[in-house]
């Protein structure tokens, strides 16, 4: 008698919680994600819609999403140090496209196998470039890099142990202090570098320096703040990275973007 009362509590308790249970898998088939705003050809705001991202990472989520039967919906929620943030503390589900450290290990759970790879680059200024081969002639100069940001771990510490980086919210302030000789030089991705100063008529005033500090791979990032964050998902999205990765999908939606963010640059020029 008292094991039926048992078995018949649990199954009220179980019928109480289907509800909550359905309502719960139905909210992660909606995820939200962001990234850097100021990333072209892999993200950048929307210029018809603000407050949505758009680019490479946001095309190749939505995909993952679709086959995966979820809605991905890709916001700007701020400066990169904020996205960071928002995504960190689960208001927002998923980084559309991180590097992999130690330290954002511990936020976050990646999705190999990267879906991209993107050179970080030491950019100067056209009239003061320096004798540079690798890290080591860093030193003694003064650096920009990002809030937050990263070039990988092995990078990230020589830099931490042996260089002068400023910080800044915005990629835009750093090579403005560049270009205003308040730095040496920038710390900053190649392909992004090149659209904002395409966008900001800075290209004659720039430089790259070879080679790379690094090149690293950009990774889908799952909240460990999230509610959606569960084993069964980071599952799916590995495996469905995996497929995509193997064939030409991710280069081919970075030169897609590249020509669809010149073509709105040249729209929007007077």
């Amino acid at each position: 008698m008292i094991e039926r009362c048992r078995c018949r509590s649990l199954l009220s308790l179980l019928l109480m919680l289907l509800p909550s249970l359905a309502l719960a898998d139905e909210a992660c088939r909606q995820l939200t994600a962001t990234g850097n705003p100021e990333y072209p050809p892999y993200l950048w705001r929307d210029p018809q819609n603000p407050q949505q991202l758009i680019g490479a990472n946001a095309d190749l989520l939505k995909q993952v999403g679709a086959a995966l039967g979820v809605e991905v919906t890709v916001v700007y929620a701020g400066p990169w140090s904020r996205a960071q943030e928002e995504v960190r503390t689960g208001r927002i589900d998923l980084m559309a496209g991180y590097f992999m450290t130690q330290e954002r290990q511990q936020q976050m759970d990646f999705v190999s196998p990267p879906f991209l790879h993107t050179p970080s680059v030491v950019w100067v200024r056209e009239d003061a470039p320096f004798a540079y081969h690798g890290w080591a002639d860093l030193k003694g100069h003064t650096g920009g890099t990002l809030v937050s940001n990263s070039h990988g771990q092995q990078f990230d510490d020589f830099a931490r142990a042996h260089l002068r980086l400023e910080a800044v919210p915005s990629a835009k302030q750093a090579f403005e202090k560049l270009l205003l000789k308040r730095n040496d030089y920038v710390i900053y991705e190649q392909y992004p570098g090149m659209a904002l100063a395409r966008t900001q008529g800075w290209e004659p005033q720039l430089k790259v320096l070879d080679p790379p500090v690094s090149s690293e791979g950009l990774y889908l990032a799952l909240s460990h703040g999230s509610p959606c964050n569960q084993p069964a998902l980071r599952e799916q999205l590995a495996n469905k990275m995996k497929e995509l990765v193997a064939g030409p999908l991710p280069e081919q939606l970075v030169k897609n973007n590249l020509e669809r963010w010149k073509q709105q640059h040249a729209s929007a020029q007077p």
